[in-house]
């Protein structure tokens, strides 16, 4: 699916700053794409926006408002729809990434069918994709695997893709998941497609182009948890990645929302995902890890890094405390 930009962000009422992390995301990553914000009574996040009105977004250049705040559940909030109304009314497309659909709401469904206004519930495919092929494509590919999910790939993609544009050098950033979509504008939402289309997707979603594109994919959970991995092979199937990039956060002494079962060790988890990838690309390797240190010191965390580079002989970073850099180095 693909997002009109630039956008609205809508934090509806939301009770914290973390209620707004996806509308957060994206003012933190795709800057340009944000007009303002719209806050409703009671709001207690602010992402340093202008508070705008549709009608004033609008006329600022707005095409779409998306949907920038969960709630637990991830259910459409009573309070939102007569602002999300009217927000179709002033002459923008919605989007959001909740597990409820916009479409559903009967009163959003008059409206856009009435003013011929475009919803994207983009947890949801909005269009068939084919069987994989699994045959070579022209360009180069970057995907980011991990020991477990919410390890931080998607952070990690995104930074590797800034970097090589800052750089110079020609490269996308494909979203996989409901977040990385709305700050991109389009993408596809794999954990939603059907088991046997989860490889085409991304075959689809990541095409043939010119030899020195790079295409950075975002990751999705892991092959070793045993509620997603099918997400995670066949995101590395359809990917044929070049290149790949081992997330891993050192703290976690079970694999999230499974206290069962232990989090892999990065070699274990780097022998794993190099075997599967190889089936679609015999020339596929590790380029550099990535580790979320957010739970460690300063001091921690620069031993930790140093200690994983030396043991892999691979760059290894924290994106958010030392950047990519070393990573985008080894990339060729």
């Amino acid at each position: 699916m693909s997002i009109k930009t630039p956008y609205l962000l809508f934090l509806g009422n939301a009770a914290d700053p973390l209620a707004a992390k996806v509308a957060q995301g994206i003012r933190d990553w795709r800057p340009e794409n944000c007009v303002g914000q719209l806050r409703l009574d009671g709001c207690n996040a602010d992402l340093g926006l202008t508070d705008m009105t549709p009608t004033e977004a609008v006329a600022n250049g707005a095409k779409s408002m998306v949907v920038g705040v969960a709630n637990r559940g991830g259910v459409i909030d009573a309070a939102w729809v007569a602002a999300l109304v009217e927000a179709m009314e002033a002459g923008l497309d919605l989007a959001a990434g909740l597990h409820n659909k916009l479409a559903d709401v009967p009163e959003l469904a008059e409206a856009a069918k009435r003013l011929g206004r475009e919803i994207h519930d983009v947890r949801h495919p909005s269009r068939a994709y084919p069987v994989a092929a699994g045959s070579k494509r022209s360009g180069k590919r970057l995907l980011a695997v991990g020991t477990d999910c919410s390890c931080g790939k998607m952070y990690t993609t995104l930074a590797i893709e800034k970097e090589l544009r800052i750089r110079g050098v020609d490269a996308d950033f494909r979203a996989t998941g409901q977040t990385g979509i709305l700050i991109t504008g389009n993408g596809v939402s794999v954990d939603a497609v059907a088991a046997d289309f989860i490889s085409g997707s991304i075959e689809t979603h990541s095409p043939a182009n010119s030899e020195d594109h790079w295409d950075i994919i975002e990751g999705q959970g892991s092959l070793f948890h045993a509620s997603f991995a099918g997400v995670s092979l066949g995101l590395i199937h359809g990917s044929q990645a070049d290149a790949l990039i081992l997330c891993h956060e050192p703290t976690r002494t079970h694999m999230r929302g499974l206290p069962d079962f232990g989090v892999p060790s990065i070699q274990e988890c780097m022998d794993a995902n190099l075997a599967a990838a190889k089936l679609t690309n015999k020339n596929v390797k590790f380029v550099g890890i990535a580790i979320n240190t957010s739970k460690l010191s300063d001091a921690e965390a620069t031993a930790y890094l140093a200690k994983t580079q030396e043991e892999f002989g691979l760059p290894t970073v924290d994106p958010v405390r030392t950047g990519v850099g070393p990573i985008v180095d080894n990339l060729s």
